[in-house]
Formats: C-alpha cells, sequence, structure tokens
C-alpha cells in the first residue's frame, strides 16, 4: 500500500453547543460537548472500475481504519494485500484495489444512507445477510474472569470521546492476560468495530489469535458477524446479545459474553475458554 496517502488530517470527534439543564432547582445555561457524526461516502475501484458502497454516518476520523475494516468485515477483500492505495478526503474515502470478490460486491448494493446504527444496510436479500465465512477459531485463549473484569475497569478510562461526550462506542483488542492494546470509538458501534479490524487488516494481523474482543454496548449479530470474521474468539458486550447473535456465536464456537459488568457476567456460548481462576 502507498504510504504517501497514509497521514490523515486532524478532524475534530467533539462539538460544543450552548444548551438549558434544568433540573428541580430551575433551568441553568450550560456548554455542552456532543461527539460528532457527519456522512462518509465509501468506494471502491479495482480494474479501472469505481464502484459506491455507499454512504456511512460516523465519527469523523480514523476513516482509513472504518473503510478497510468494513471491507474486510464484509468479505470485499482478505487482507492488505489486496490493497494498492487508500484515498481520503473530508467526506468520502476512495480505496483501490488489486484484488476484489465481485460475487459480493454484485450482492452488496447499498442503495440508501448507511445510518451509524446500522450494519446490514443495503443487502439484497435474507439469505446473503445470513451467509458467513470466517476463519475457524482458535481453542484459545483461555482468559479467567478476574482478568476480564480488570479490562473493563480499564475500559471507561481508555475512550476519551466517551469521556467528554457520554455519545460514543467502544470496540477494544485484549490480550489473554487481560490488557487492552488497542481501542477505536465511534458513534456508530458498528463503525467503532470496523475501525478496530481495518486498524488490524493495516497491521497485517488478521484473522486475530489468542485475542479477545470488548464492546462497550449490546452484542448484536452484526458486531458477531464482524468479530468471527476476523477471527476473535472470546467477545465480551458490557450490554445484552440478541438471539440470532448467540446463535450465530454458538454456530460458529464463538465464546460470547454479554452483561459484563465488574463483579458478573453471563457467558451464551463456549464457557470453555473462561476460567474461574
Amino acid at each position: 500500500m502507498n504510504t504517501q496517502t497514509q497521514c490523515q488530517t486532524m478532524v475534530s470527534t467533539e462539538k460544543q453547543f450552548d444548551v438549558s439543564k434544568l433540573n428541580q432547582q430551575g433551568s441553568t445555561r450550560i456548554h455542552d460537548v456532543v461527539a460528532v457524526e457527519s456522512p462518509l461516502s465509501i468506494n471502491v475501484s479495482c480494474d479501472d472500475k469505481t464502484t459506491s458502497l455507499g454512504i456511512t454516518m460516523r465519527t469523523p476520523g480514523r476513516d482509513r481504519e472504518l473503510a478497510l475494516g468494513f471491507l474486510y468485515s464484509e468479505g470485499l477483500i482478505n487482507g492488505i494485500a489486496d490493497i494498492i492505495d487508500i484515498n481520503p478526503s473530508s467526506d468520502s474515502v476512495e480505496v483501490f484495489c488489486s484484488a476484489v470478490n465481485n460475487d459480493v460486491l454484485m450482492d452488496y448494493q447499498r442503495i440508501s444512507t448507511i445510518t451509524s446504527s446500522c450494519g446490514i444496510c443495503g443487502k439484497d436479500s435474507i439469505s446473503n445477510m445470513l451467509h458467513i465465512h470466517g476463519p475457524r477459531l482458535s481453542d484459545g485463549p483461555i482468559i479467567s474472569l478476574r482478568e476480564i473484569e480488570a479490562s473493563l475497569r480499564d475500559l471507561r478510562n481508555a475512550q476519551p470521546l466517551f469521556v467528554s461526550t457520554g455519545g460514543s462506542h467502544a470496540s477494544a483488542l485484549v490480550s489473554e492476560h487481560g490488557d487492552i492494546l488497542h481501542i477505536e470509538e465511534d458513534v456508530g458501534r458498528h463503525n467503532a468495530l470496523d475501525k478496530l479490524v481495518g486498524h488490524l487488516v493495516i497491521k497485517n494481523q488478521l484473522p486475530v489469535r489468542e485475542m479477545m474482543l470488548i464492546v462497550s454496548g449490546r452484542a448484536s449479530f452484526e458486531l458477531v458477524h464482524k468479530a468471527i470474521r476476523a477471527g476473535f474468539s472470546i467477545m465480551v458486550a458490557v450490554g445484552a446479545p440478541s438471539s440470532l447473535a448467540v446463535e450465530m456465536a454458538r454456530e460458529h464456537g464463538l465464546t460470547l459474553i454479554g452483561f459484563a459488568k465488574k463483579e458478573s457476567l453471563t457467558i451464551y456460548s463456549t464457557p470453555s475458554r473462561v476460567s474461574t481462576d
């Protein structure tokens, strides 16, 4: 990949508004900081043909990672070797590929706006939505309840955008010892995970091995799909999973954990990777 386009202009991820805050004592005018949400057009160019995949609503910044993670998660590319160059701008990113999965590209017709909460908008059939090709998940890591709890304690302090605004989601790469190795934030849950996967694409570290994924919200089917595609064998969600997320996790042997708190959690599939030591 051409390194000349790897530098991205610093962008603002927060915006300040004058607001009214009400309580039992009355109304007060204050300055409030919110997370920025703006559109990004994602385009793929291969063999002199450019295809628009649509528009996603995201927190600006890390757009290369977002685009690459999205392409990898959807099965359009298999890794950094498929990438020639990336051309990001303020509201679009164009990915130049030496190879792309044309079957997926033809099936994946995003004809409307992809909101920051949408992971599968634009799929042209239910069968395509449920179809997934992912790596065989490793038997490990074996991680203890204590290590999961430690990583959860560290998660909040590793989210500067959330600390400032309270309005972002996070996806974190966690070692088998519970150490947070990398974290991405975005107003969209799916975007945060795509940014993390894109970071791993650039580092040529996919599929992941002996690592755990933590997401700050609930575990939807789409997030489980992306986790399996990236090769994670353990996924921890602070919130609840959906029924389809549990079913997919069980089908593929993913250890899916929900309602992860400081002192308790619920394991929905493959509990053998979690110890109580």
